[in-house]
């Protein structure tokens, strides 16, 4: 999701019983990027994704 949106998710994650659930967060917005804005913003995602999804919890 973009940055401008991250409260709105952190609070329907508390909402639904997920509170402190991690996201990928990315610069908002996204209409009118170019194409290498883009590939920037998908690169960090996905570097934050991987990170999500190999991380252990404590």
């Amino acid at each position: 999701m973009t940055d401008r949106f991250e409260r709105s998710a952190q609070v329907v994650a508390q909402v639904n019983g997920l509170p402190g659930y991690p996201f990928a967060v990315i610069a908002h917005p996204v209409a009118n990027n170019d194409d290498a804005v883009l590939r920037e913003k998908a690169a960090i995602a996905v570097q934050r994704i991987v990170e999500l999804l190999t991380q252990r919890a404590a």
